[in-house]
């Protein structure tokens, strides 16, 4: 049994330092994002106490780890214990409380403290590579629900039309599935402007010259442009010159013509640079990435899958997998999958191994077998984060363990495209076992699942004998106690 949802926001609310610190509340598949106030107030080890906490990590948001189908439950039943007006934190939550002499006068004290606060841990974390792997997130993150629900259509359609089924519903579905991808370009432009303090408006428009068919008729030194060249790189880079140009033009431009000019100057100068030159650039970028997978993967595909599906779990720790969302959306375009995925997603295999490892040679730490039960079926899934840190990560060596495991699983997979058998995914988000139905290969489904299978089967394997072997000592103890385990690592969105 989950505990209860409201149960759980109740007692969090205090750990956070009530509802006057709260600012904002929001959450992603796996956590309650926090705006403090003051993040001093919050209680981190009274937070990891909760049973239905998986992890805490202080980040620009305090992000309390609870899993999926969970978090979004606990999220809405925050929100209904925080004031209903003048914002998440004008008040008390309880019901018919009053605030004390403490809270009446605090209001301006606390947000001075708060506001120095957060400034210090932004300076902390304003590294130029933190910065932007951040807002190439805010960008691409919001995209990856339609890019599953899109996906999967797309998989669906293609094997009604292999199968000759509902051959007068196949090309509506088939329309359905394939509109997102055709206009990707607007919604990054749209992501980009507003993430660089743009009008998002403007940044579509601007993106939206990339897909235009028309541009079909314009020619950039003798060479007529294609639709969608450059593609989600071309129009990222669209959309933030125009914000540049928006942004100069706002503080140039008179203030009376300002609602005219600006929005004309910023689509023309900035739809002009990415007709004659950024299309041009970026596509060019663009094929380099395919032809560097494709290449990487033919030549080296052991090896690579060995470095990626061993690296991943740390990338994901340290924030740096959101690199690689870029690089995956580009190749979807390009190629109509990403080979990098399949890979990546062995990380999260070893990580069940492990944690299958775990629960069988710890079988006296009722606690954490329950941590375990709960997690596993998230983790099978695909969605890591409560294993990583409600087990492997806490304990130590298990997450070393699940790594080679991963590693294993990405060395099978990437043997077989040495071999010629690729395997891809047509969108990016899932894995474990939620990624069989984006599966798409250069042999068939029937091949490409069973390869993509005898990855996890093998991470599995490796993971869960790495772990029982050397993850947790000869007389089957913890390595570390799981209480006493720091987790404020920058994670995923």
């Amino acid at each position: 049994m989950h505990p209860d949802p409201r149960a759980t926001a109740a007692a969090i609310l205090p750990l956070v330092g009530g509802p006057a610190n709260i600012v904002s509340v929001a959450h992603c598949m796996t956590r309650l994002r926090l705006d403090l106030a003051d993040p001093a107030l919050a209680d981190e080890q009274a937070l990891r106490a909760l049973p239905a906490v998986l992890g805490v990590v202080p980040d620009d948001t305090y992000q309390v780890v609870l899993g999926p189908g969970v978090v979004n439950r606990v999220t809405e039943a925050l929100e209904e214990l925080l004031p209903k007006a003048g914002g998440a934190a004008s008040g008390p939550a309880e019901e018919g409380a009053a605030p004390g002499p403490a809270e009446e006068g605090a209001a301006p004290g606390l947000a001075a403290r708060g506001a120095a606060l957060k400034e210090e841990q932004r300076r902390r974390n304003a590294t130029p590579l933190k910065l932007a792997l951040r807002r190439v997130a805010n960008i691409f993150v919001p995209l990856i629900p339609a890019l599953i629900g899109c996906g999967i259509l797309a998989g669906v359609n293609g094997l009604l039309v292999n199968a000759g089924l509902l051959p007068g519903l196949t090309p509506a579905i088939g329309t359905i599935a394939s509109a997102f991808m055709a206009l990707i370009a607007v919604f990054v432009g749209h992501n980009t402007a507003r993430e660089f303090g743009g009008t998002p408006v403007l940044g579509a428009a601007v993106a939206a010259v990339v897909v235009y068919p028309g541009v079909a008729k314009v020619t950039v030194l003798g060479l007529a442009l294609v639709p969608g060249q450059g593609g989600v790189l071309g129009a990222l880079a669209a959309a933030l010159l125009a914000t540049r140009v928006e942004k100069w033009c706002h503080r140039r431009v008179p203030p009376a013509l300002d609602v005219l000019l600006t929005p004309a100057l910023t689509v023309l100068t900035a739809g002009l640079a990415t007709l004659y030159g950024l299309m041009y650039a970026a596509g060019e970028i663009s094929t380099a990435i395919g032809g560097a997978a494709d290449w990487l993967l033919t030549n080296t595909g052991a090896v690579a899958g060995l470095i990626m599906g061993g690296l991943f779990l740390p990338l994901v720790m340290l924030g740096l997998h959101q690199a690689l969302i870029p690089l995956h959306t580009t190749l979807i375009e390009q190629q109509g999958h990403t080979v990098l995925l399949p890979l990546l997603a062995m990380a999260g295999a070893g990580q069940v191994g492990a944690a299958a490892a775990v629960y069988v040679r710890l079988r006296h730490d009722t606690s954490l077998r329950t941590t375990i039960r709960s997690a596993l079926p998230a983790g099978l899934l695909g969605v890591g984060e409560p294993l990583i840190y409600g087990v492997s990560l806490p304990l130590g060596r298990p997450f070393l363990t699940a790594c080679a495991g991963g590693a294993a699983g990405g060395a099978f997979v990437g043997f077989f495209a040495m071999l010629g058998t690729t395997v891809g995914a047509t969108a990016i988000g899932p894995s474990g076992w939620a990624l069989f139905p984006l599966l798409a290969g250069n042999r068939g489904l029937g091949a490409t699942a069973a390869i993509y299978a005898g990855g996890l089967v093998t991470g599995y394997a490796v993971g869960f004998a790495a772990t029982y072997a050397f993850g947790l000592g000869r007389s089957g103890h913890r390595t570390r106690p799981a209480s006493g385990a720091r987790t404020s690592y920058p994670g995923t969105p």
